[in-house]
């Protein structure tokens, strides 16, 4: 999708979301709508309060007509994010409502460790109340160490029998050397074995490409870029939220 076809996106920054004080920022489309926007709840990867880092992604997937949540959570925190995550998801049900989104079916996604975090999340209801995403989207996870929401490997619970019982949309990196595609290519095959429904893109990008930023040593964290392969690989993970989410255009 080129830059002048997407709808102007309104930012609301710094929503609590729980108890714990956590902050998340809303990204959603503006102008005339017929209902809801497609929701999608998106966490950050390992470092702790990394919202910011999924603002261009975000950002662009609004632009493609989606609500989109990004919440802030911490991987340090003594269990491991978990209250957080499962406070922001909580959020997102209760309030996306009147955020302009729908919150009971919204997508959940997330990048680098929080892949295999919303992949938990589908594969252990009951950590929710029994409530399933409408679709996973998991973009340069690994699946083979224990989810932050659930204590247990994504892998592991597939092959005790337990299944997302919703599609799975994976993106990964072809030239990633944080996380390489292989963890991904794991998943889809287990994923495929079990009769599920997954599907996987590997744009030419590293893990930072896939959502339009490059790491920045100096300030230890990623940024935006304006990269060619990263706003390309940004682009198809946009498109890959908007098709989970049920929009065909």
């Amino acid at each position: 999708m080129a830059p002048d076809m997407g709808m102007a996106v309104e930012t609301v920054r710094g929503l609590i979301y729980g108890p714990s004080g956590k902050q998340l920022d809303v990204y959603r489309p503006t102008g005339a709508s017929s209902g809801p926007a497609p929701t999608v709840l998106l966490w950050h990867g390992i470092g702790p309060d990394e919202r910011d880092v999924l603002e261009p992604l975000a950002r662009t997937a609004a632009e493609r007509g989606l609500l989109v949540l990004v919440p802030d959570w911490r991987s340090d925190a003594a269990d491991g994010g978990r209250a957080h995550l499962l406070e922001s998801l909580a959020f997102a049900r209760k309030e996306a409502g009147g955020l302009g989104g729908d919150g009971e079916s919204c997508v959940l996604a997330g990048w680098s460790a929080g892949a295999g975090t919303a992949l938990g999340v589908a594969l252990r209801p009951e950590i929710a109340d029994g409530w399933r995403p409408r679709a996973v989207v998991g973009v340069a996870g690994r699946y083979d160490l224990p989810a932050r929401t659930t204590g247990t490997a994504p892998l592991a619970d597939l092959g005790a029998g337990r299944a997302p019982a919703v599609p799975v949309h994976l993106v990964h990196g072809s030239r990633d050397t944080v996380l390489a595609a292989r963890y991904s290519h794991h998943l889809a095959e287990a994923l495929r074995a079990a009769g599920r429904a997954v599907t996987l893109q590997e744009p030419e990008t590293d893990h930072a490409g896939v959502i339009m930023a490059e790491y920045d040593p100096a300030a230890d964290r990623c940024v935006p870029t304006a990269a060619e392969h990263a706003v390309r690989a940004g682009r198809l993970v946009a498109g890959v939220l908007a098709n989970a989410a049920g929009m065909t255009s």
